[in-house]
């Protein structure tokens, strides 16, 4: 099976995420998002994968999503995508992509459904 994680090792869940994709005897591609995020297109089909918004696919936490005034509820979903071009840690994470689908695996345990 392939498996691909948009991971973040300074993130908890993510490192959780990994090492239960890890536990199954597979090592799956990892990507490491900030500094090699997907293009838009395959950012865009990820979250659509995944059955979210983008809002549902942004990190909420943290000053810049405050600084960029983020969580105006009027702002479209192609607006905060090209927030989380520009700003690629704004992607939550960890996304896992696998023949059985595509999650936003927070919780971590989300991603046993893909394995």
């Amino acid at each position: 099976m392939s498996i691909t994680i948009y991971h973040n090792n300074a993130c908890g869940t993510s490192r959780k995420t990994l090492e239960a994709i890890r536990a199954t005897g597979v090592e799956p591609e990892i990507v490491d998002y900030v500094k090699n995020p997907p293009s838009r297109e395959a950012l865009k089909a990820m979250i659509a994968k995944a059955g979210l918004s983008a809002r549902a696919a942004m990190r909420d936490k943290g000053d810049l999503y405050e600084q960029l005034g983020l969580a105006d509820a009027s702002l479209s979903d192609d607006a905060l995508l090209d927030a989380m071009m520009a700003h690629p840690i704004l992607i939550n994470r960890p996304f896992v992509v696998t023949d059985k689908g595509v999650r936003l695996c927070r919780p971590s345990e989300l991603v046993l459904e893909l394995l």
